[in-house]
């Protein structure tokens, strides 16, 4: 985030299609982000601490194997010169096997002056180069990329719309899904106009006007949402606190309720 002094948050990103990254990072959330001032995004192009004519960044592997390598001396030299001889810059490198990346992650990053973002390719990089220049390895699940620009643009979203001021409204970002006090509940559902829609009707309570009775609403909305779609959050997320147990309770025999309703209706 922004320092008392003004200086934007930096993110540094490492690639070898910046083109990719630049223009991906001109729209939305980011876009805004360095019109403001409050993100100063820089993107590398690798192949300029290529040493051969041909500009290349990899090579085949020893021992064999498909695939190519990413080399060790553009890396090293690249990552060198963007860091600037400050060797306490968090470098992180977008790797499949990376540690998982989530929202707590996202908003520690937020919160640090500056990161640099590697973008791995092909088989992955030279070990030694994980070894020496990489402070911490990040994957944005559980699948392979063609390369790390996706990942790296997923992870800068994230951290930059945490920042204070990208995003208009503060609320939004602390109501949202993986965040609020625990982390772990999913969001509740929205509604917008038009109150009816193809005879579909926007629920009740959120018409009448009773703000306690809404924020109940839609704490069980998340507790049933979370339940129902991962429970592997839900998990972590219980024992429920009384408050919590008594609304899904509710939502339980309201849900019940209804189905038999249907069932009648249907005979």
């Amino acid at each position: 985030m922004s320092d008392p002094g003004g200086s934007p948050f930096r993110v540094d990103i490492l690639t070898i299609f910046p083109d990719m990254v630049r223009n991906a990072a001109n729209c939305s959330i980011i876009g805004r982000a360095i019109s403001a001032g409050r993100l100063d995004l820089r993107v590398h192009d690798l192949r300029d601490w290529t040493t051969d004519r041909h500009r290349h960044t990899d090579d085949s592997p020893f021992g064999g194997g498909a695939g190519m390598v990413m080399l060790p001396g553009p890396l090293f030299a690249a990552i060198d010169a963007i860091r600037e001889a400050d060797e306490t810059v968090l470098v992180l490198l977008t790797a499949p096997d990376g540690e998982r990346f989530d929202q707590a992650m996202a908003r520690e990053l937020s919160g640090l002056r500056r990161f640099v973002l590697v973008c791995g390719h092909y088989e992955g990089l030279d070990e030694r180069v994980r070894e020496r220049m990489i402070t911490r390895e990040v994957s944005i699940g559980d699948y392979v990329l063609t390369g790390g620009e996706l990942a790296a643009l997923v992870i800068l979203d994230a951290a930059t719309r945490l920042i204070p001021g990208v995003v208009g409204n503060a609320a939004s970002i602390a109501d949202e899904t993986f965040s609020g006090e625990d982390g772990l509940l999913l969001e509740y559902p929205h509604y917008t106009r038009p109150a009816e829609y193809e005879g579909l009707l926007v629920p009740d309570i959120l018409l009448s006007g009773h703000h306690a009775r809404i924020v109940e609403w839609r704490r069980q909305q998340s507790l049933a949402r979370t339940r129902a779609r991962r429970p592997d959050l839900w998990a972590k997320f219980l024992p429920l606190s009384k408050a919590d147990r008594k609304l899904i309770d509710a939502y339980d025999a309201e849900q019940s309720m209804n189905s038999a309703s249907e069932a009648q209706a249907g005979d």
